[in-house]
């Protein structure tokens, strides 16, 4: 079975390669790290969805109410400009998200009704009236603006049942549930990005140009600014849980990133609305060079986000939007230089912002009151600096930067009665690792996270390909006990091989973090994985192409089965 996806070649197959991304082993055994099929459903995971409601109904209730005092005031303008940073936003994320919703519908529906009528034409006219009532639902949601809102609850509902649900199941309701929570990010952080952040700006002009404070204005500015920054911490979540080759992040660090985001996006907005409020035509002009300047940096830096080139530079555009509000990594490997270029150049904006407010702002406004509303973006970045250094000095997934980068996923020998080596998975730091006088390191082959500057010797070439291959970074491996007889070993290593599922290969280098992987962003990917997961006892497992492979293998992949 095959498919193709932009060109990219897709063979699936039962393979007795090494574990790739996805891999069944023992229910008792530790989860590996980042796993994209292995980590349990949480109570903490439901709650994070529910505050994510909470969030995106506040922000948008806020605004709508908003709108309505403005209007029965008789502040048309505003009410008019509030409308349209609401409205607009989200018709265009909704007709994102219902062509989503066409495209996988569609062709499982279309599949579906293919089975049912081969099958027996009593169940296909059952099947097409679900199907209808299906269309018609969705359409109703994305019409009445709550396309995410089911989003959220079919998470909800897909978390609780890979909870539920046996080892076979559980595996298969992951998957979905990672593909939706994906989705549910994707169209998040667009919202927040064209509706939040300029409905935040809005707001703040509208009330240091009145220089009153409405309680609804509160209400709608402080929603905006919870929802930006739970938007970016909840994507950054969301990514590294999807990538095998990467930590996941815990709620501390969530946590952490949300106030860093936070009040850097607070002096950032503060310090827009001032300067809008004295100058709208050069802020215009501001907004518009700085938008320009950031895309063109992205662009040069030579992302890898999207499977087309066309797709890259519109992904491009829309990350300078948020360029213009918050620090974005983007690209692949150590981010500290790019991200001290940004805040230096974040930071001398805002002086220059701020400072221009102050020297000519209206008489209505004393100087006391200036001179707080400048000690609050000062403040305010100062409080975003610290919390992001709190971040990235004990609570980032890797690890802190002044130490240990990470850890790795350590295969710990086993040695049972019968003299067998069974093989675990346990997270180790490096320091502990160094403890364990039996595991030699060896890059990954099917996996790699930083590009292949060296050659492969020979002679290891065929010896590492029967090497336990794992996804993180390093990969320990636990030599065989002496007492294990190379034939009961070889017996074993066949018998667990043969447990073992499909496997996916994929004719693409695997994508590095930051970007998602191909399968989470190609729909067709999606089809072929959740496919494999219905019909198949075992769950897939993916590969992609490697670029330390040898010739044969390229063969493989470039042949279709």
């Amino acid at each position: 079975m095959a498919a193709k996806s932009d060109g990219a070649a897709v063979a699936v197959e039962d393979d007795n390669t090494p574990r790739s991304l996805s891999e069944q082993g023992n229910p008792a055994a530790r989860p590996r790290c980042g796993a994209a099929g292995g980590k349990p459903y949480t109570l903490l995971d439901c709650c994070w969805v529910l505050c994510a409601l909470l969030v995106f109904f506040s922000d948008g209730a806020t605004d709508l109410w908003l709108a309505a005092d403005y209007y029965l005031r008789g502040d048309y303008w505003w009410f008019g400009l509030t409308l349209v940073f609401v409205v607009v936003p989200s018709a265009v994320v909704q007709v994102l998200s219902f062509r989503w919703f066409v495209y996988d519908y569609s062709d499982l529906s279309g599949g579906d009704g293919a089975a049912s009528g081969s099958a027996s034409g009593r169940v296909g006219g059952p099947r097409r009236c679900c199907t209808a009532c299906m269309w018609v639902f969705q359409t109703v949601l994305h019409v009445l603006q709550l396309g995410q809102v089911w989003r959220y609850i079919h998470a909800l509902y897909l978390g609780a049942q890979s909870r539920w649900h046996s080892n076979g199941p559980r595996h298969h309701f992951h998957w979905r549930l990672m593909f939706e929570s994906a989705d549910i990010t994707m169209l998040r952080l667009l919202e927040a990005f064209l509706k939040s952040a300029p409905q935040l700006v809005l707001q703040l002009s509208i009330m240091i140009h009145g220089n009153a404070v409405l309680p609804l204005q509160g209400l709608s500015a402080s929603a905006s600014l919870v929802s930006l920054a739970w938007m970016i911490a909840s994507y950054q979540k969301v990514l590294r849980d999807s990538r095998d080759d990467k930590l996941p992040m815990s709620y501390k660090a969530v946590i952490a990133q949300m106030l860093w985001h936070f009040f850097t996006i607070g002096a950032r907005t503060v310090a827009f609305a001032l300067f809008a409020s004295v100058f709208q035509l050069y802020f215009g002009i501001f907004i518009v060079s700085h938008w320009c300047i950031m895309t063109f940096w992205i662009i040069q830096g030579e992302t890898d986000f999207c499977m087309s080139k066309w797709e890259e530079i519109i992904y491009n555009m829309v990350v300078g939007i948020i360029y213009i509000f918050c620090w974005f990594n983007v690209k692949e490997g150590p981010s500290r230089f790019r991200m001290t270029v940004y805040y230096s150049v974040t930071l001398a904006e805002n002086v220059a912002l701020t400072a221009a407010w102050y020297t000519y702002r209206g008489p209505h406004t004393s100087d006391s009151y200036a001179l707080v509303v400048v000690c609050l973006v000062a403040c305010s970045f100062a409080l975003g600096t610290f919390f992001m250094l709190v971040y990235y000095c004990w609570l980032h997934p890797d690890g802190p930067v002044l130490g240990s980068h990470w850890g790795g996923c350590v295969d710990e020998g086993v040695v049972g009665a019968g003299g067998v080596v069974g093989v675990i998975d346990a997270c180790l730091t490096p320091s502990q690792g160094s403890q364990t006088d039996m595991v030699i390191t060896s890059p990954p082959r099917t996996l790699p996270r930083t590009k292949d500057t060296g050659e492969m010797v020979p002679g290891e070439q065929d010896r590492d390909r029967e090497r336990d291959r794992d996804s993180c970074l390093p990969v320990f491996q636990v030599r065989p006990s002496p007492s294990s007889s190379p034939a009961l070993l070889h017996r074993t290593s066949s018998s667990s091989r043969a447990q073992e599922g499909p496997v996916i290969r994929i004719d693409l280098p695997r994508k590095r973090y930051p970007a998602w992987d191909a399968h989470f962003i190609d729909r067709r990917l999606r089809k072929t994985i959740l496919l494999l997961e219905t019909t198949s006892a075992v769950s897939p497992r993916i590969q992609y192409r490697s670029s330390m492979m040898g010739s044969k293998e390229v063969l493989e992949y470039e042949t279709t089965v």
